[in-house]
């Protein structure tokens, strides 16, 4: 078992490069505990009551499915309305860079959904599509451009990158203020520090927050478990599940028994990107699970030859859990849309707008 889960570390991947930004109405603070962009209730029906994480008190006896659908939707509406209002005042939209390298299909397809989103809310993009080969020195000069333009208020450089260049190094020279993935050291380190306010939070955890809030799942004081701890989704969902007072246990590729420290979690997230990792043995009845996991596996009866599934083996969690997360129309939609969120916030930051 301890070997199986040794090989995480090379086998593990995250789907978004994308974020949750701080509340709609205060995109400038970031609060030790903040609420979501909308008063949590639903998003589908009517008849839903709030979920009590744990064992404890669960009476129910099917699992609440919390779609990103809804969320994703009413947020981009909100983005939409909020860029519409900037045009009428100033006459300026917000402006999105994205940097593409190599020939990935996945990060073509991505790339692809994020412009898309961009164009429905308003959002003007521009994009630089460099070979597989691409010397150092010329993606540095793509973003330096970037950086300098006035009217580009946020990066992105697809990731993962070609072996040949340096992740570290590319992400350390978009401009922190133009960082709307999240990752760059400042913006990292004051996430993690208690008191300082990054400008951006990465799209994915922010994303699985927003879910859990809008969801009503009790946060405070509750055993939180991560699995993953990479700088799209793992890490920065361990720290902000810190400033909303879990306790938060990171799980890696060197974790022992990392099943029985699951068995004890309230809160479940997952982001290593092996398919049906989790199942129903590691999970505590009543616990709620966030999959940030995205997976192809062969199918021969889709017509597409594969389906997509998460990290957490859905069909034997569901009939265990309280609440969970469903893949694909869980956590992604609502990154996509937590992208378009931290790029207004960008540019409202930049022309003084409120």
């Amino acid at each position: 078992m301890v070997g199986f889960w040794h090989r995480l570390g090379t086998k593990g991947k995250a789907l978004y490069s994308a974020t949750l930004s701080p509340p709609f109405s205060s995109p400038l603070t970031l609060p030790h505990i903040w609420v979501p962009t909308q008063t949590p209730n639903r998003p589908l029906s009517s008849g839903f009551h709030p979920v009590k994480t744990g064992a404890t008190g669960q009476t129910r006896s099917a699992a609440e499915i919390m779609s990103g659908k809804p969320i994703a939707k009413d947020i981009k509406l909100r983005v939409a309305a909020e860029i519409s209002r900037m045009k009428a005042a100033i006459g300026r939209l917000p402006g999105l860079a994205m940097v593409l390298v190599g020939y990935r299909e996945d990060s073509h397809a991505y790339v692809h959904i994020k412009l898309k989103a961009c164009n429905e809310v308003g959002i003007e993009t521009s994009i630089v599509q460099l070979p597989q080969d691409c010397t150092q020195d010329r993606l540095i000069d793509v973003v330096s451009s970037f950086n300098s333009n006035p009217s580009v208020h946020g990066i992105i450089v697809q990731l993962p990158l070609p072996e040949h260049l340096d992740e570290e190094t590319i992400i350390n020279f978009v401009s922190p203020e133009k960082d709307v993935d999240g990752f760059h050291p400042l913006n990292m380190g004051n996430l993690a520090l208690r008191g300082r306010e990054p400008l951006f939070i990465p799209c994915a955890p922010k994303a699985c927050i927003e879910l859990l809030l809008r969801y009503r799942v009790e946060i405070i004081g509750k055993n939180a478990v991560v699995i993953g701890r990479s700088k799209i989704a793992g890490l920065s969902t361990s720290l902000l599940l810190q400033r909303h007072h879990a306790t938060v246990s990171t799980l890696h590729s060197f974790t022992n028994n990392p099943e029985q420290i699951i068995r004890r979690a309230d809160i479940v997230v997952s982001d290593v990107g092996i398919p049906n990792i989790v199942r129903c043995d590691w999970l505590m009845p009543g616990a709620v699970v966030v999959d940030m996991g995205t997976n192809s596996v062969k199918d021969p009866n889709s017509p597409r030859g594969f389906r997509t599934t998460g990290d957490v083996c859905y069909e034997e969690a569901i009939k265990v859990v309280s609440a969970i997360t469903p893949v694909p129309g869980g956590v992604g939609p609502v990154v996509i849309s937590m992208l378009l969120s931290n790029t207004l916030d960008s540019a409202k930051r930049a022309y003084g707008f409120t």
